[in-house]
Parts: C-alpha cells; sequence; structure tokens
C-alpha cells in the first residue's frame, strides 16, 4: 500500500459465498453474488429493508474509506468553499417567453434546490412569482430530486415530479396556478414528469413497473384517483424505453418508444385525450426517427435508407408515414445531425462537423442554410431554442474549456445574436490565465481520438504536472469541452485536466459511435490508454501522476484499462461504475438490461455476444495486478448501475490483488446514480474526489 495511504484499520473482507452459473457450455463462479439483495426492488423504494449483512458490509466499506481519507478532511473542506465560492449561490436562468408570461428557474442564497418562477413578458424586472420552491419541498427529507415543473397551455397549472429514495420512482403533483396550492392529485411510480392536454383537464404519464421499466402510458384526468387512470399504451417488448412528449404547437402528444438504436413514434391530439394513440411508422432495427410539429407538416430527423449521420425528411401532418416523407436536409456524410426544432419560419438544427459542434438555421420558404459557429480551438454548444412556435428568436448557450457559460438570443430571420447573461464565478475567474488545448492522438489501428485539455499558461510540460483524464465512450453520449468551475481547484493546483473524446461517443460522427460498441467495444478501452500514454509520453504527466476518472458506463472504461494498463495510470476514480457487465446482461430482471442488449449484446441468447462481453467485463477480468489506488463511488437506490456491482468488485480485487490498491468503496446509502441531490451536498461528494486525486499524486497539502 503507498505510504501516503497507511492506516491500522484493515480493509473489509467480504464473505465468499460461491454461486456458480453455466451459459454456452462456460461455467463461472462468483463468490460475492451474495451482495445483490434479492429484494432490490423494495430497497429502491425503502433502503431500511436493506438485508443486515449486506448493509455491514457497505458500512465496513465506508468505515475503511473514510480511514483512509481521514487527513484529508481539511482539504476537503477547504475545495468545496473554492467550489461553491465559485458559484452565484442566488443565480437565475433568463426566462423564457412564452403567452403572457417568461419562465425561469431560480436559487435562493444558500439553497440546494431550484424554484420555478415566472414573471410577466412585457416585464422581466417585475418581482419574480416562485411558483415552486424546491427547498420548501425537500424540508425533512435525506434526499430530494426535482424532474422540473411544467405549465399547461393556458398558464393555469403547474406539473411537477419529485423522488425522495434518488431510486427514480417520481411522484407527479398538480399545483394550482392562482392559489398556488397543489391539487388533492397524487400519481406515483412515473418515470418523471407527464405533458398536459390541450384544456389542462389531465395528463399523459409514464409509469415505472415493478422491475423499473416505464411500460405503460396511462391518462390521469385531475380530480380522479390513479387507480381510475386510463391505460393508453402498453408496451410489450422489456427492450424498449418509452417516455411522453409534446409537441411545440401543443397539437400533440408524443409517446417516444426506443432503445438504443430503433425508434418508433404514436401520436394522440392533445385536444382528444381520450382517442387512441396512433402509429407513425413501426419499429425497424436499427432505424432512427424523430418528430418535430411544423404547422401543417412534420419535421423527421431519422437515419432511414444509409443515412448514418441523419437527414431531415417532412411529412403531412395527417399521413406522417414513411411512405410520405420527403427530403428537406439531405445525409451528410461526416456532418451528424444531432436534434431539430421547428419554427412558423424556421428550421434549426444542432450538428457537429469535423468534431466541433455548430447550428444550423433553414428559411423554410426559401431552403437557405446559415450557420452559427465559433472560433476557439475546443468548445460546446447548446441549442436551446424557444417555448414559443410563431418566433424568430431563439436561445443558444456558448462555453469553452476556459470561457464561462454565455446565454443568446438569436434572430434567425436578421442573423443577429444578442448576449442575455455571462455565468458569474463570484471569487473571480481570469480567461487569460488558463490555456485550452485540442491535441490528436493516435489509437492502436491509426484512428485519431481528439483530446480536450485546459491548464494554467504557467504548467511545465515536462512530464512533472499531473493530470486528471476523464472518459466516457458509451450510448453515443458527447462529453462537451464546456466550461466547469469545479476543475479549476485541480488545475489552480497544478492539474492538467484533460478530456478523452474516445469512441463510442459521437464526436467524429456516428461511425465513431458504432466503432465504440458491442463487437467494436474495446477500441473504447484501447483509445483511453492510447491517450494515456500519449499524454505521458509528450510531457503532459507521467504514469504515476495521471489519474484517471469515469463514471457509470465510464466506470466501466475505468474497469476494463485498469486490467488492460494497470501501468498507465496513478490512480483510478471509479463513479457508479458498471463494472460487472456480464453477470448484469445476463439478468433480465434489472431495470436496464433488455434495454441495453443493443448496445452491448446479448449473452442470454448469443454465445458469441457472451464472449465478446466476457473478454472485457472489468469483474470477470481481475487478476494479480500492480493495480494503483482505486476510489469507487456507489449508490444504494441507484436504478442505473445497482451498488452491487462496485461493492463486488473491490471485494474481489481486494482478495486477487492484494499488494495493490488500495482499493475504497464510498457507498452513499441515501442516494442513487447522481449522487447527492442538494447542488451543494453533490460539491462536497465532488470534493472528497478531488481530495483523492491530490492525496494521490502527493498534493493534498497544495
Amino acid at each position: 500500500m503507498p505510504a501516503r495511504f497507511e492506516t491500522t484499520m484493515t480493509p473489509p473482507a467480504a464473505d465468499k459465498r460461491p454461486v456458480s452459473d453455466t451459459r454456452h457450455g462456460v461455467s463461472r463462479t462468483d463468490d460475492y453474488g451474495w451482495l445483490r439483495a434479492d429484494n432490490w426492488q423494495a430497497v429502491f423504494k425503502d433502503p431500511s429493508v436493506l438485508d443486515p449483512d449486506i448493509r455491514a458490509h457497505l458500512e465496513a466499506e465506508n468505515a475503511y474509506h473514510k480511514a483512509l481519507m481521514a487527513d484529508t478532511e481539511g482539504l476537503q473542506k477547504t475545495l468545496f468553499a473554492e467550489m461553491k465560492g465559485r458559484i452565484k449561490e442566488d443565480d437565475e436562468t433568463v426566462p423564457a417567453p412564452d403567452g403572457p408570461f417568461a419562465y425561469g428557474s431560480s436559487f435562493a442564497t444558500g439553497g440546494q434546490q431550484p424554484r420555478f418562477y415566472r414573471v410577466p413578458r412585457e416585464n422581466r424586472d417585475a418581482e419574480r412569482t416562485i411558483l415552486l420552491d424546491g427547498d420548501k419541498e425537500a424540508e425533512g427529507k435525506d434526499y430530494f430530486r426535482l424532474a422540473g415543473a411544467d405549465h399547461s397551455h393556458d398558464h393555469a397549472r403547474l406539473l411537477w415530479a419529485y423522488d425522495d429514495k434518488g431510486s427514480e420512482y417520481f411522484t407527479c403533483r398538480v399545483r394550482d396556478l392562482a392559489t398556488l396550492d397543489d391539487l388533492g392529485d397524487v400519481v406515483e411510480d412515473t418515470s418523471g414528469g407527464g405533458v398536459f392536454d390541450a384544456a389542462g383537464d389531465g395528463f399523459f404519464y409514464a409509469r415505472m413497473d415493478d422491475n423499473h421499466r416505464p411500460s405503460k402510458v396511462f391518462y390521469h384526468r385531475l380530480g380522479t384517483a390513479q387507480a381510475e387512470d386510463r391505460l393508453v399504451y402498453e408496451e410489450p417488448d422489456a427492450g424498449f424505453f418509452m417516455g411522453v412528449g409534446s409537441s411545440r404547437l401543443n397539437d400533440f402528444v408524443y409517446i417516444n418508444i426506443h432503445d438504443h438504436e430503433t425508434s418508433e413514434f404514436r401520436l394522440i391530439r392533445a385536444d382528444a385525450p381520450d382517442g387512441e394513440p396512433v402509429m407513425v411508422e413501426p419499429r425497424r432495427k436499427g432505424v432512427e426517427y424523430e418528430m418535430e410539429e411544423g404547422g401543417d407538416v412534420f419535421f423527421i430527423l431519422t437515419n432511414a435508407d444509409g443515412a448514418k449521420d441523419f437527414k431531415i425528411m417532412t411529412a403531412p401532418v395527417e399521413a406522417p408515414q414513411k411512405a410520405n416523407w420527403t427530403e428537406v436536409v439531405p445525409h451528410e456524410p461526416g456532418r451528424l445531425i444531432l436534434n431539430h426544432q421547428a419554427y412558423a419560419r424556421h428550421l434549426a438544427w444542432l450538428e457537429r462537423k469535423d468534431g466541433l459542434p455548430r447550428i444550423a438555421v433553414m428559411e423554410r420558404a426559401t431552403g437557405a442554410v446559415h450557420h452559427i459557429a465559433f472560433d476557439e480551438e475546443a468548445y460546446a454548444l447548446g441549442l436551446q431554442g424557444s417555448l414559443e412556435y410563431d418566433t424568430d428568436v431563439i436561445r443558444f448557450t456558448y462555453s469553452s474549456m476556459t470561457t464561462p457559460s454565455q446565454v443568446f438570443d438569436y434572430d434567425m430571420a436578421t442573423r443577429t445574436r444578442t448576449l442575455l447573461k455571462t455565468q458569474e464565478v463570484p471569487s473571480g475567474h481570469d480567461p487569460e490565465a488558463y490555456v485550452t488545448r485540442r491535441l490528436q492522438v493516435p489509437s492502436h489501428d491509426g484512428e485519431t481520438v481528439p483530446v480536450s485539455l485546459v491548464m494554467k499558461k504557467d504548467t511545465p510540460l515536462d512530464g512533472s504536472a499531473p493530470c486528471l483524464l476523464y472518459g466516457y465512450g458509451s450510448y453515443g453520449i458527447t462529453v462537451p469541452a464546456s466550461f466547469n468551475t469545479n476543475c479549476l481547484s485541480l488545475v489552480d493546483r497544478g492539474f492538467i485536466y484533460a478530456i478523452a473524446h474516445i469512441r463510442g461517443g459521437k464526436d467524429r460522427g456516428f461511425a465513431w459511435y458504432e466503432n465504440g460498441k458491442r463487437a467494436q467495444k474495446t477500441n473504447t478501452f484501447k483509445d483511453f490508454v492510447a491517450v494515456a500514454r500519449f499524454l505521458s509520453q509528450q510531457g503532459y504527466a507521467s504514469p504515476n501522476r495521471l489519474v484517471a476518472q469515469g463514471g457509470s458506463a465510464g466506470g466501466m472504461l475505468m474497469g476494463a484499462v485498469m486490467n488492460m494498463a494497470p501501468d498507465a495510470f496513478g490512480a483510478i476514480i471509479a463513479e457508479v461504475p458498471f463494472v460487472d457487465v456480464l453477470t448484469t446482461m445476463l439478468d433480465d430482471s434489472l431495470p436496464l438490461t433488455p434495454p441495453e442488449w443493443p448496445e452491448w449484446g446479448n449473452p442470454i441468447e448469443s454465445a458469441e455476444d457472451y464472449a465478446t462481453i466476457a473478454a472485457y467485463s472489468p469483474y470477470d477480468n481481475v487478476r494479480p495486478l500492480p493495480y494503483p489506488p482505486l476510489l469507487a463511488v456507489a449508490g444504494l437506490t441507484d436504478p442505473r448501475v445497482t451498488y452491487w456491482e462496485p461493492a463486488k468488485w473491490v471485494a474481489r480485487l481486494r482478495e486477487t490483488a492484494p499488494d495493490g490498491g488500495p482499493y475504497m468503496l464510498k457507498t452513499n446509502m441515501g442516494a442513487g446514480h447522481g449522487g447527492a441531490s442538494g447542488r451543494f451536498s453533490r460539491l462536497e461528494e465532488i470534493a472528497e474526489v478531488y481530495a483523492f486525486a491530490l492525496k494521490v499524486v502527493g498534493l493534498a497539502g497544495a
């Protein structure tokens, strides 16, 4: 054990209770499978029913973690104070106009939860009317997270939802905006909010089943009991996610059914909530599409007919089936269209080309297209759009790793932008003190991996600086090169902060995603290792001062690269890590397993998929290697990556490679996948993680 982590406490040793499993002629023995609670569904709703043996082990792990990190408690408080000092405590969004009002959210000084407000549209300096106070709703609760709040089309009611366990079972309430009192309606076990009908007499929502899947869509009429809600649609295939949404014109309610590579929409007229949903186009494996209403047509973003990087089609509102689709924005290889928005006179979309995002705007009458782009080497761009349909003004956000977030209104007709807000850093921030770079790193097969870096201008590039290298690389998710006030606490202490845009995301188009999934998944891991070794070779770090970080599927990345190249890293931070991939993909009772098969493969049905996953699954490939120190973080009520995955992983690491590590597991006993719910409570968790990174490179006193 490295001297910096010495303690008199003996690390917990989990009991070994072997369970064997044979699939496709291959047998495995899992000594720690008992850490999976048999009553996990009940634990998600009531953590107190957790098996006492499991609870005792998790609490022992927490005590061990606390002992190893005890000497950083002062540092954690300092880091927390720094990160909190960079937040404008009474910050608020720029209110978005909709009808007679403009709606926004804000925080109270010292508040943990957001407040939702509105002001008169024509007098945005007027006193805010607080529609919902998250701090007030969270009083007396150990965990509380709002899923948002949406007003009815007549501005008379507010539909809001919350989770008070961390298990992502959301409860919906409806508030009368004249009295600011909640109605008697309580709708439980939803996937997070819902959609009002046109008259505001009720709302549609997706309900979670016992296996934590949104398998049914219901319509709830206000003033009735949830037991009386009408079943609108039931999805028979457990491999598909489902949700509800509404069109910008409020004419339609969308039922969006999808997995990671296939989608299907069904439509309900918002003014006829008792009607049956109408199919747009039946699902076909590998074909995705998204709907946007544009008056008498739908604009449909799709990859149909080989449009790998997506194209935009139109179809008549009365006949939106694929046979009636007409191309309006053609497919262009290498230009990935990410999302689109339709307005009365314009069509806008966010695209990524050459690894960088830009916004495109088309004038519907003429088809003329222009772009909104920026000149920095690496930046983040977000298309917020507008709540209204009949407008020429949309909203977007911009930031870079050195530039605080900026909010702009953009007039699509005049092509002028108006800066509305720049993110304030109360404790001060000088962009000129930092430098950001975009590197192109050769990987094992000749592909070039983009890497975004931020550092102090005077940071030495001789291998002496520590580096935190972040990665994700799954589900096509791109990690933006955006402004992050938290990481400045590392950068100001000499760290280089780096993001590896590895395969499995869509940083370089849809093919970048395809080449990092299923049979090609190891490209994700090899890309990350290639980046780590390149940074060391080029003087951005040295292996013993390079700390790798990833969460969820990025936590799986951490486990895989630990097994693949333990010598490339000085430490590993794995937050809610998906490390027991094979066992989870073999357990079709778990919430996300069937919908995840298109991403990872189905090892139940396919011997080839079984072998592919078994070859890289971190838990199954732990060996007696010189593993670096590890901090694993879990959430007891996490339905996405269950707590037992990191618990089992740490137990096996400690048994199989006792000379490596140390291996620490911190389980939040009152939270789920996203960690603590309050904005300051979350900062305390980040401070703990950063204290580990500083400690492992010998800068805990910096």
